[in-house]
């Protein structure tokens, strides 16, 4: 699960470098007080050759990241965007607050989104599709891929929790025109808050980083209260705080996912024989960062009775059962557009993703785990699952 589990000397190094060095907060000018410290540049760049790409534009969460990424799109009235029913809020948000009308399409196996679903969803309409890897688990790139390609559609990656993952040896958020990240308190790396968007082309970085900071194009020939523009914006710029901790936490995200894949094999391992229990599935090539482990069981009231059994051990589970009605877009009848999209009555949409939730278990895996955990694990589900 999370970076904030190693929060400590490193983080509060580089905070305590601004301060000692001219203390300026805001990501761009005041030259003559910062004593050559930028933070969140040295963020973006770190970041963006982590990954490999040559774009990275860092922001104030994984939803702004999910927004402005739209943006560079420039979707007008009626343009719909595909993304799956079983993400966080956030992702629909996002496409809403882009004007774009919302069309989710069905999970399968993985979790993520099936890319037959998707293929039966595009209509002439369809400017772009966001795939998430939910939980950690890579979705089916591949596929997705081969079908945006085809049909000529931006293909936009949801990583927010496949941060330090990968497909085939390619880092998940590499694979679309962009890849969107979140660094809150609960994912694999942490900035309290903030987001990064990694581009393959400098056109759409150039687009991004001017909307995210009201249109501002840091014209270097020009000092930045006359600066260029050639579009309106808003602002979503990251702090040099939130910068300096991404710099230090993203030297131990590969530490992190390491450690939450090995406890997530332990914990797999002592429960894998139990009866009734089906792992979820992963693509061939995936490196998964392991968020948490997630099984499936015979039907809605054992998840539930999995639930009870675990909390009784003093564990927990994690977004299934539990938290579904904040991931699943079945029960978003708050968005009007979402419903209106859908028929009118979202209890009567997404039915397979709807039964794949229903008998999902979801349990966190965190970095520093108890050596206990695996056995009360199996001593928990060993009373439900007979």
């Amino acid at each position: 699960m999370p970076g904030y589990e190693l929060i400590g000397a490193e983080e509060q190094a580089e905070v305590d470098d601004i301060f000692k060095n001219g203390g300026v907060l805001f990501r761009h000018s005041f030259d003559h007080l910062r004593q050559d410290r930028w933070k969140v540049r040295d963020f973006e760049r770190e970041f963006a050759k982590s990954v490999g790409m040559s774009y990275a534009l860092a922001v104030t969460s994984g939803t702004a990241a999910l927004r402005v990424a739209l943006a560079v799109l420039d979707l007008q009235p009626g343009d719909e965007v595909i993304t799956q029913s079983f993400t966080f809020v956030a992702t629909v948000e996002a496409i809403i607050e882009s004007g774009a009308i919302p069309v989710c399409a069905e999970i399968d196996g993985t979790l993520n989104m099936d890319p037959k679903s998707l293929k039966s969803l595009i209509t002439p309409k369809t400017r772009a599709v966001i795939a998430v890897h939910m939980l950690g688990t890579p979705a089916r790139l591949f596929e997705i891929d081969d079908i945006c390609r085809e049909k000529k559609i931006a293909l936009i990656e949801d990583a927010a929790w496949g941060c330090g993952g990968s497909l085939d040896g390619r880092p998940l958020g590499t694979w679309g025109r962009m890849g969107t990240y979140s660094f809150d308190f609960a994912k694999t790396m942490t900035t309290g808050e903030g987001g990064m968007i990694v581009f393959q082309n400098e056109a759409d970085y150039k687009a991004a980083a001017a909307w995210h900071d009201h249109g501002h194009e840091n014209n270097p020939s020009v000092p930045r209260w006359e600066d260029t523009r050639a579009s309106s914006g808003f602002n979503f710029r990251m702090t040099e705080m939130q910068g300096a901790v991404g710099l230090a936490q993203l030297k131990k995200l590969s530490h992190v996912v390491a450690m939450q894949r090995k406890n997530r094999d332990a914990m797999w391992a002592a429960i894998q024989n139990l009866p009734g229990i089906i792992p979820r599935e992963v693509p061939v090539g995936s490196h998964e960062t392991a968020d948490a482990l997630v099984f499936s069981v015979s039907d809605n009231a054992t998840a539930r009775q999995c639930r009870d059994a675990l909390l009784a051990q003093g564990l927990s589970t994690k977004i299934l059962p539990e938290a579904v009605t904040w991931h699943f877009a079945g029960t978003w009848t708050h968005m009007s557009e979402l419903v209106d999209s859908h028929g009118g009555d979202l209890t009567k949409a997404f039915g397979p993703s709807r039964t794949r939730l229903e008998r999902a278990v979801s349990l966190p895996v965190v970095v520093k785990m108890d050596e206990t955990v695996p056995a009360r694990l199996r001593t928990a589900l060993a009373k439900v699952l007979k």
